[in-house]
Formats: structure tokens, C-alpha cells, sequence
């Protein structure tokens, strides 16, 4: 099992910035994958951004230049920096694992970031 617990949501105007953490413990060492999804009201969940053991990522289009996922391994940490915020960012934004052999995901529990115009 996998604990992810996430921090760092809150309220900002457009043109800010925010930092989500991502805090795994548990058996971490069969995670490969690892991103961050969102979720406005009325819309499906969509993967923001992701970094991969070997720390390549990637990035939804719309984020791209904005956003900025890393991992600190020491720590046990993945980050998403969020600059230049726009009203459309606002959603509940979830941590997920992924462990591919067996298949398994966990999510974390969500972190509201709300951008104002």
C-alpha cells in the first residue's frame, strides 16, 4: 500500500503562484510513475502533469511553461509548481501513484486551488 497525502491548495489571483506537495509513504519503492490530476466542477479528471522514475515528464498542452512537476526522492516528494495562474486552474488537484507490475493506483486525498480573476 501507498499513502499520498497532499498540501499547498489554497487561493490566489490570476498571475500567481502556488506549490503543491505530494507526500508518499508506504511501498514506495514499486511506484513508477507519479502525477498530478485535476477536476473542475462539471468537467472529468484530467492528468495536469507527471514525472516518472527516471524523471522525465510531461505536461497537459495547457500547462506547458506554467507548471513545473519535480521529485525530491529523498523526501519522498513530488511538487507542482504553478506560476501565472489563471481563472481555468481552478479545480480540486489530486496526487497519483502508479505502480506497474502488478497494476495498481492510489490517489490522494485533494487539495482545492482557487484562482480569481
Amino acid at each position: 500500500q501507498v499513502q499520498l497525502v497532499e498540501s499547498g491548495g489554497g487561493s490566489v489571483q490570476a498571475g500567481g503562484s502556488l506549490r503543491l506537495s505530494c507526500a508518499a509513504s508506504g511501498s514506495i519503492f514499486r511506484i513508477n510513475y507519479m502525477g498530478w490530476y485535476r477536476q473542475a466542477p462539471g468537467k472529468q479528471r484530467e492528468l495536469v502533469a507527471g514525472i516518472t522514475t527516471g524523471g522525465t515528464t510531461n505536461y497537459t498542452d495547457s500547462v506547458k511553461g506554467r507548471f513545473t512537476i519535480s521529485r525530491d526522492y529523498a523526501k519522498n516528494t513530488v511538487y507542482l509548481q504553478m506560476n501565472s495562474l489563471k481563472p481555468e486552474d481552478t479545480a480540486v488537484y489530486y496526487c497519483n501513484a502508479n505502480q506497474w507490475l502488478p497494476p495498481k493506483s492510489y490517489w490522494g486525498q485533494g487539495t482545492q486551488v482557487t484562482v480569481s480573476s
